[in-house]
């Protein structure tokens, strides 16, 4: 009977010792995600060619690449939203140094009739040159628009969190402010989920994955309408008799930036682009310390399978022979400079090909993800050069 019970008691010890060294053995890993990511995300990375970027693709005439590289592009952020008149009307008016404010309401697709912004300038002679301002995402959602126009007829509260936004960001300046002062019409409106066209129930930082997947369960792309949008704003502007349409330009900071390019990379209405603090490669992105890797403020950037197609200096590229300017920090902690820098080199290499690298401004600030009244400055003076 003693012997019966020391084997009963041995049993498990000797299976779970066995489970232990199964689990140590060097043969693969008891997980598959570390931090966010696949355990094989260097593979998966390696596995990224980027066969349509300008240099790899098989089509070797500029024009002929541009136009394919453009339907690739389409191709993954379609569909676009139905087109609908503009059908726009003015809700309110405020006189400012030099130029008209208007709180306006448009339909920016068949989807959506949103309010926006228009800042008009009322000195000088129009057709004036235009510049639509996209705002940064900053997981600030209360606001959006209001983070590149001081409002109007708004909250204490609404006014209060757009000013404390434009010392955070911008230095204690209104963007869209600042240009409409020196001669540009202004437009800037809330991308999906931010300011006026956030979640009705209120601000929620998750609801940010559930939105972009029912989005796809419906076969659209947060990114796809957001960019569709700024496209519309685009067509929209060069729709007004106030506007030069051969003069519009696109401006934006973080979130705004990525705008900025993809809209200049879409959009042959856009003439001059200015990103700020977006810039880099899937390569120094995609690691286990980034913050990309973390999801959710990524969700309104991600463009369904580009990656196997074009990294995002190789989409950006869709816009040479633009004027284009692009800004970093040497301190932004959300982009890493070595990818920084790899895309710059890459952006150059394209522009130089076509005999344009005059016109391709990318510059480091030493300084963090931020954008300065001097960075201001010199983007203002890109924008005067090319527009004015």
């Amino acid at each position: 009977m003693k012997k019966i019970i020391l084997v009963l008691c041995l049993f498990p010890f000797f299976s779970l010792s066995a489970q232990t060294q199964q689990a140590q053995s060097p043969d693969y890993l008891p997980y598959g995600v570390q931090k966010n990511m696949p355990v094989a995300y260097q593979k998966m990375k390696q596995q990224l060619t980027y066969p349509m970027a300008w240099g790899k693709s098989p089509i070797k005439k500029f024009d002929q690449w541009k136009k394919a590289g453009r339907e690739v592009l389409f191709s993954c952020l379609n569909p676009a939203p139905p087109s609908a008149p503009f059908n726009m009307k003015v809700l309110e008016k405020e006189q400012r140094n030099g130029y008209e404010a208007r709180k306006i309401v448009l339909n920016i697709s068949g989807f959506d009739r949103i309010p926006a912004y228009l800042l008009v300038p009322n000195k000088g002679k129009g057709p004036y040159p235009a510049v639509v301002m996209l705002h940064d995402h900053g997981a600030k959602f209360s606001i959006g628009k209001e983070k590149m126009v001081r409002p109007f007829g708004v909250s204490a509260e609404v006014l209060a969190d757009a000013d404390k936004w434009s010392v955070q960001c911008y230095d204690s300046v209104y963007v869209g402010d600042y240009f409409a002062a020196h001669g540009y019409v202004v437009l800037s409106i809330d991308a999906l989920f931010w300011g006026e066209r956030g979640r009705k129930e209120g601000v929620n930082y998750e609801t940010q994955q559930a939105l972009a997947c029912n989005l796809m369960q419906m076969g659209y792309s947060w990114c796809g309408i957001i960019t569709y949008d700024d496209i519309r704003s685009v067509d929209f502007l060069a729709s007004l008799p106030e506007v030069n349409a051969e003069k519009i330009g696109t401006l934006g900071f973080s979130m705004g930036a990525h705008r900025a390019w993809m809209l200049a990379a879409a959009s042959d209405k856009v003439k001059v682009g200015a990103a700020i603090c977006w810039m880099n490669t899937t390569d120094s992105l995609m690691t286990l310390t980034n913050n990309q890797n973390k999801g959710g403020s990524a969700w309104a950037m991600l463009v369904p399978g580009i990656r196997n197609y074009m990294d995002y200096s190789d989409v950006a590229a869709l816009a040479c022979p633009k004027p284009m300017l692009f800004f970093n920090g040497l301190r932004d902690k959300l982009f890493p400079v070595n990818g920084v820098k790899d895309a710059y080199k890459s952006l150059h290499s394209t522009w130089n090909s076509q005999n344009a690298n005059d016109k391709l401004i990318t510059k480091f600030w030493d300084g963090p993800h931020f954008f300065s009244k001097e960075m201001q400055q010199e983007t203002l003076a890109f924008f005067n050069k090319y527009l004015k």
